[in-house]
């Protein structure tokens, strides 16, 4: 049995294939097909059920899939010790993000960490919640930024702000007319949402205290774009939320349609997250010091915040 075996059988449980873990292993599919049927062999067991699309592990293969994943992340705390203790930041880091948060906090903390740091490789995807703690789980990334608390006692939690959520106010609105407003006055409008599986999503729901009026009634719009929910307002009235961060992408037209709720503010805490074993700790606060370097001062404290559960 060896590493390489191991990497093997994981990608396939990954990837659900043998063709597409073999691209992502940089090797034939006969290659890794041979590997993954010699350590069948050896265990004298069989991992995977081929019969099925897209191939599934069989009762014994997940365990012992769960168990190599183990062995694997074991096996590069040795790298990952070394490279903890080098000055330089150096390496790969794979990241997972929410869909709400990337498009206004990662242009800038990329183009700052790829000038600071020319060896770091940084790896981005855009997950919802249950992919990225599920990848994070898996070994697939290395740490996520997401909306917490998360209340998962295999995941550590790095609060780095606290982001206001703002509604945004057709200027048909009876609400218009205010200056600012409280969760109450959001009962009777009619709330455009982002689709299910977005945390964004439940958090609005939560701040309304209802799901009645969460769609115009004879629609229904399943959207995983904040840009679309600014949109369907500007163009079909009612009403969205929005995360403050987003506000540096509207016209001066669009900002007179925003609306602050009265304190104590709805707000979102965005943490970074990382399973409990993680040891990249030098690029993790890295990245953690070009995040905050963006973030307004007004957005780190907590004090007369509500913080909103996902």
């Amino acid at each position: 049995m060896t590493l390489v075996q191991l990497e093997y059988i994981v990608a396939v449980d990954t990837y659900r294939s043998f063709v597409s873990a073999a691209d992502k292993c940089f090797v034939t599919q006969p290659t890794l097909s041979m590997q993954v049927q010699k350590l069948e062999e050896f265990l004298n067991v069989k991992l995977f059920d081929r019969s099925k699309q897209p191939v599934i592990p069989t009762e014994i293969g997940a365990q012992i899939i769960a168990q190599a994943r183990i062995v694997l992340q074991e096996n590069k705390k040795i790298k990952e010790i070394i490279s903890s203790q080098q000055q330089d930041v150096i390496g790969e880091l794979k990241i997972g993000i929410i869909p709400t948060i990337a498009p206004y906090l990662l242009p800038e903390v990329i183009a700052s960490m790829l000038e600071k740091y020319p060896d770091l490789k940084l790896l981005i995807w855009e997950y919802t919640t249950e992919d990225i703690v599920h990848h994070l789980k898996t070994g697939v990334i290395d740490c996520g930024i997401l909306a917490t608390p998360l209340v998962d006692a295999n995941i550590s939690e790095m609060p780095l702000y606290y982001e206001n959520f703002v509604s945004y106010i057709s200027k048909n609105s009876k609400l218009y007319k205010k200056k600012t407003i409280d969760a109450d006055d959001l009962e009777d409008e009619n709330i455009w949402l982002l689709n299910e599986g977005h945390c964004m999503r439940s958090q609005v729901l939560n701040i309304c205290r209802s799901t009645k009026n969460n769609r115009l009634q004879s629609l229904t719009y399943n959207t995983g774009s904040v840009e679309t929910l600014i949109r369907m307002v500007d163009v079909n009235d009612g009403a969205t939320l929005l995360p403050e961060l987003a506000l540096a992408d509207l016209s001066a037209k669009q900002l007179n349609k925003v609306r602050y709720f009265k304190s104590p503010e709805p707000v979102r805490e965005i943490s970074l997250i990382t399973h409990k074993n993680f040891i990249k700790k030098r690029m993790l606060n890295a990245l953690r010091e070009e995040i905050l370097a963006i973030i307004p001062k007004t957005m780190k404290q907590r004090k007369k915040k509500d913080v909103i559960g996902i």
